[in-house]
């Protein structure tokens, strides 16, 4: 990726509630720089790497301008590379109506984004000796996210209050003790059925292949 700096605002910084991470849907906290296209990318600039595409996190449509927010009760809208879309439009933008034609959405309503809150094992689980851990998949994409059970129970259940439609959610049985070898061998057998019954390419690849994660 090259830009001139003539064409980037560099050095900017957001406290994470303004941007997700693309790829990964995951909140962003950091420097990052605006291209005069008005595209956002991690970094302080360009050489500063790894420079990964930002989308806002939320929209205020029901304001008079639409300003970036975290408040719960906003929809979300993916980035498209609109440079005049993000710099304060009132709500009658061409763009946004289009938008709310197509995906036949409702302002009023309150839909959540499913980010990623992976479950920490507790003192209990430990005792127990296992725990689940929770996770859903992209529909329409190779994206997985970790998650808590809260997410997961609201996509399964089809909460409108929650991107359900984009994600099929599922968990699994995760060892914490006993012979390492053996919770390694356990835990990979999991993962490796799961993907198999859930047709979930790569997910051994999202988990880096850690099958020893929380190991005691």
């Amino acid at each position: 990726m090259y830009y001139p700096l003539s064409q980037i605002t560099p050095n900017l910084y957001t406290n994470g509630d303004e941007f997700i991470v693309t790829n990964t849907q995951e909140i962003y906290t950091g420097y990052y720089f605006k291209t005069s296209k008005g595209q956002f990318y991690t970094g302080r600039t360009p050489s500063d790497k790894p420079n990964l595409l930002l989308s806002l996190l939320s929209k205020n449509f029901n304001s008079e301008e639409t300003t970036p927010t975290t408040t719960p009760g906003y929809i979300a809208l993916e980035y498209d590379g609109n440079e005049e879309f993000y710099e304060g439009l009132p709500f009658k933008s061409e763009l946004v109506l289009n938008y709310v034609s197509l995906a036949n959405v409702n302002l009023n309503a309150k839909v959540y984004p499913v980010l990623y809150s992976p479950t920490i094992p507790t003192q209990q689980d430990y005792q127990i000796g296992e725990f689940r851990r929770y996770f859903c998949k992209k529909t329409n994409d190779l994206i997985y996210l970790e998650i808590n059970k809260d997410t997961h129970d609201k996509i399964l259940s089809k909460d409108p209050q929650i991107e359900y439609s984009l994600y099929l959610p599922f968990f699994l049985s995760w060892q914490l003790i006993g012979n390492k070898q053996q919770v390694a061998r356990t835990n990979k057998n999991i993962v490796d059925l799961t993907m198999k019954r859930l047709s979930l390419p790569k997910f051994n690849l999202y988990l880096k292949e850690d099958y020893t994660k929380y190991y005691k």
